[in-house]
């Protein structure tokens, strides 16, 4: 692969992660919330590499020729957004014991695999995951270069799924820190997460808006 464009498409899709969205405030709920960050942030970069698997076989390219269907997975996106969002403002965790850090989660939200699940699907159906590695990552691509395409594309989704590592690594363990000096500021960092996955599920809605506008 041509250098310039590996080093190019690495810096694009870090300041893509950076930018806070929807796996931050689920990252920031599961950091405040479970005894582990492991399984929610093992969710997410399990459906993040589900769809670096899916654009290297080129299912991505079918689904960015179908306008219908990025508004669709948007839509589906925002609605599962705002359910955990609004699981996180009904039953939020709260501090066992004053002062030890001890955290009692929601019922039924320390199962890991629930929470695999759930980060799955979040990651899964996020509309800047998809942008990066639906949309944008085959920019980024070299059709003369040694390697084939499907296998390019697969690195680079590599190169993304390992910058969410590093990047969701540090919001998870940020939040937990605040949680250990602070414990009293939990359920409030807890209600800001929530409260940030319901506005942006509604932002979802809202920017799709001009498109469903244009097919009406």
């Amino acid at each position: 692969m041509d250098l310039q464009l590996l080093l190019a498409c690495s810096v694009m899709m870090t300041l893509m992660v950076i930018l806070p969205g929807p796996d931050w405030a689920y990252l920031i709920a599961a950091g405040t919330s479970g005894r582990s960050i492991l399984p929610s942030l093992g969710g997410v970069l399990l459906g993040y590499l589900v769809t670096v698997a899916a654009v290297a076989v080129g299912v991505g390219a079918a689904v960015a020729a179908v306008p219908w269907v990025i508004v669709a997975l948007t839509f589906a996106a925002a609605a599962y957004l705002g359910y955990l969002g609004v699981r996180v403002l009904r039953d939020p965790p709260v501090v066992a014991g004053a002062g030890t850090g001890a955290v009692d989660a929601p019922v039924g939200g320390e199962h890991p695999w629930r929470r695999l699940a759930q980060g799955a699907g979040v990651s899964g159906l996020n509309p800047k995951g998809l942008l990066v590695l639906v949309v944008l990552l085959p920019q980024f691509t070299d059709a003369s270069g040694s390697w084939p395409i499907p296998v390019q594309l697969a690195v680079l989704g590599l190169i993304f799924v390992a910058c969410c590592a590093v990047v969701y690594t540090v919001v998870a363990l940020g939040a937990r820190a605040v949680l250990r000096l602070r414990p009293a500021a939990m359920r409030i960092v807890s209600r800001v997460s929530g409260a940030a996955m319901i506005v942006l599920a509604a932002v979802l809605v809202v920017e799709q808006v001009p498109h469903l506008a244009g097919w009406v």
